[in-house]
């Protein structure tokens, strides 16, 4: 007589209620914002509205400079290998310097294509840009190398300056590295504190759907839904050409490694929402690097490239570029040569490289590529300034999906990537904050 011996079945992790979901929270909070702004803009702009916003953007900032020190020198300091820090990072360039040539191709290719600068009435207002164009004016190459070097470690960590900070910390992460086993009670110590400060982060994005709202309700409110209606064609063009770039360059790419782009998307959906509602990318970085760790990349990798991304990657900046030089030349009447398009590639390559994912870093670099490509363009900036706001949410988008993808495609040329962490956070259908606790229970 034979038996059948029936195993337990292993209990799925409980999945949250969807009012609890912190996606959904941030994507009913923009909705709520949309409608105030457009029904009450009067209230929509009251100050403590627009607070909200800034608010919840500065309580991110608070902890982006000691999240980038810690997880760039733990990084560092528990690889054995010192060529490996240099290895890392010339793959991280060279990658960027790559993807980065194709947006600003596309975005040129695009503004070929569809010219929807011609015949607008257009009506600049110089005033209203002059403060872009100063700091445009003002930016050097040299004055932009030099900037990566702080004046003193502690201004570079009250500022929060990614790139000093990050050199700072490069530095501490081979001195560490060195110390050997002399240095293993500060590495615990540093990996201790990221953790805390994880765990800061983790209190303050209970804030996001307030800082969203509060975001969203502002713009509306202040811009109007007309300002949408009156450049709705370059609204339209670029919110298009980004989703080209992220569906055929970074889907082809994660195709090549081996996952789905939409299934990324979809992992890194919360960090998409609070990005369109504060139209800063920077807001979602710390929350980025450790869902990446968690999606099967290299602690070490993730360290580099994600922080170095946030100044040398910014896809959507660079599609931005191209595409707004060239319809503000249409509207203006000027018809760029060939070869003055080519200047664009080269100038916007150079002048989108240390725009952080702030509000309005995009416009600035603008500024400085049509004074370079041709100063009679500059005056133009007004008629894009009324939507640059709606701009940036979509360049803050693709700037986070393509830096994250630039992690894992790292991550995979290191040999680094762990395969069953990735495919259970892409593949399974558990809420992303439990993938790691699903990974290791079963």
């Amino acid at each position: 007589m034979s038996t059948t011996t029936i195993m337990p079945a292993v209990a799925a992790p409980a999945r949250k209620p969807w009012y609890k979901i912190l996606y959904v929270q941030v994507l009913i909070a923009i909705l709520l914002g949309i409608v105030v702004g457009w029904l009450d803009p009067k209230l929509a702009t009251n100050e403590w509205i627009k607070a909200l916003g800034d608010g919840f953007v500065k309580l991110i900032k608070m902890v982006i400079a000691p999240i980038i020190f810690c997880t760039v020198v733990s990084g560092i300091a528990h690889i054995q290998d010192a060529k490996k820090v240099g290895r890392v990072g010339i793959k991280a360039l060279f990658y960027f310097e790559i993807v980065s040539t194709f947006a600003l191709l596309l975005g040129l290719v695009v503004g070929n294509l569809f010219q929807v600068g011609h015949g607008l009435a257009a009506r600049p207002d110089a005033a209203a840009v002059a403060g872009y164009i100063k700091q445009a004016e003002s930016q050097k190459s040299v004055d932009f190398v030099l900037n990566i070097i702080p004046d003193s470690v502690v201004g570079a960590l009250a500022r929060g300056d990614i790139l000093q900070v990050l050199l700072f910390a490069i530095l501490f992460g081979f001195a560490l590295m060195a110390l050997g086993e002399r240095g293993h009670t500060l590495r615990n110590l540093i990996d201790d504190t990221a953790h805390a400060v994880f765990g800061v982060i983790a209190i303050v994005m209970k804030a996001a759907p307030l800082g969203a709202f509060g975001a969203m309700a502002y713009t509306i409110g202040k811009f109007g839904p007309q300002a949408l209606g009156n450049l709705f064609g370059l609204i339209a063009l670029f919110y298009l050409t980004a989703g080209i770039f992220v569906v055929v360059v970074l889907g082809l790419i994660a195709r090549f490694v081996g996952f789905s782009i939409f299934k990324f998307i979809r992992y890194i959906r919360d960090e998409l929402l609070i990005v369109l509602g504060t139209s800063s990318s920077e807001s979602a970085l710390p929350q980025l690097m450790e869902k990446l760790e968690r999606l099967g990349c290299s602690k070490s990798v993730v360290g580099l490239v994600v922080p170095t991304g946030y100044s040398f990657n910014l896809d959507g900046t660079n599609i931005y570029m191209t595409l707004a030089t060239l319809f503000i030349s249409q509207a203006l009447g000027f018809d760029l040569t060939l070869n003055q398009q080519l200047t664009i590639l080269v100038v916007a390559m150079l002048t989108s490289k240390g725009a952080s994912g702030v509000t309005g870093a995009g416009f600035i670099t603008l500024a400085a590529t049509l004074s370079v490509v041709n100063p009679a363009l500059v005056p133009g900036m007004a008629i894009v300034f009324s939507i640059d706001k709606f701009m940036s949410e979509c360049r803050a988008l693709t700037n986070i999906t393509g830096n994250g993808v630039a992690a894992v495609f790292v991550s995979w040329w290191e040999g680094e990537l762990d395969r069953d962490k990735l495919n259970a956070a892409l593949n399974r259908t558990v809420d992303p904050s439990d993938v790691e606790t699903a990974i290791t229970t079963g």
